[in-house]
């Protein structure tokens, strides 16, 4: 089997974390997680006390931290932060620092050297339109909003360990799709030649199952 870029995208709550990373346990591949590098970033933007929309400030500190993100270790400038970053704090800010263009740049440079050479589940908002556009596998989760709320309340990696109400929680992703969703830079967009699978109704098993058959088909 020749090594594989598989590119798996979509919006918050749709499943991307746990599924990359039950398929780079199947494929024997690595998974890298995008989002957490830019949650990284914005970690390391507030304990500075740089201002998040200032392009030139964030910009240079993208360019200048020693990030890591993949195999479920998030370090930025030998910080530990996997579990810091998890938070409704982090999740705005974050949002904030991806709309940065040169963030973005530094960012995927850096995506791009982690998947050189294949053999990577890479999961983000970009990954198959922008990071890896000719990845040989796309796949694009995604989920109603509803359900996607749902899952995100309960879910205490973003809710700082509280129970999260569904109905903030809910308003929350909204701001985030639309965030995400109309940025300047590289959007959230389903790529023309990703397989969608809504994940709204179907476990993590049958997720998993449905991603495998996509990846098979491109093995043939």
């Amino acid at each position: 089997m020749s090594p594989l870029i598989i590119a798996i995208d979509g919006p918050s709550g749709a499943g991307k974390g746990t599924v990359a990373r039950a398929v780079a346990a199947r494929l024997g591949y690595r998974h890298v997680d995008t989002g957490a590098m830019y949650r990284a970033v914005a970690w390391k933007a507030l304990h500075e006390g740089l201002p998040l929309d200032d392009e030139t400030a964030m910009g240079a500190l993208a360019e200048r931290v020693s990030l890591e993100a993949s195999d479920g270790v998030v370090r930025i400038d030998g910080h530990d932060v996997a579990h810091a970053i998890r938070t409704p704090e982090i999740d705005r800010a974050a949002a904030i620092a991806a709309r940065l263009p040169r963030v973005r740049a530094a960012l995927v440079a850096l995506q791009r050297q982690l998947g050189e050479g294949g053999r990577v589940v890479m999961e983000g908002r970009d990954v198959g339109t922008v990071v890896f556009p000719r990845a040989d596998v796309k796949i694009f989760l995604d989920a109603s909003p509803e359900e996607r709320a749902r899952r995100r309340a309960n879910d205490p990696a973003h809710t700082g360990g509280r129970e999260g109400s569904l109905t903030s929680v809910a308003s929350e992703l909204e701001a985030r799709d639309t965030i995400d969703r109309t940025r300047s830079a590289s959007p959230l967009t389903k790529a023309p030649d990703a397989a969608c699978i809504d994940t709204t109704a179907l476990t993590i098993q049958e997720v998993v199952a449905e991603v495998l058959k996509v990846v098979e088909g491109k093995e043939t």
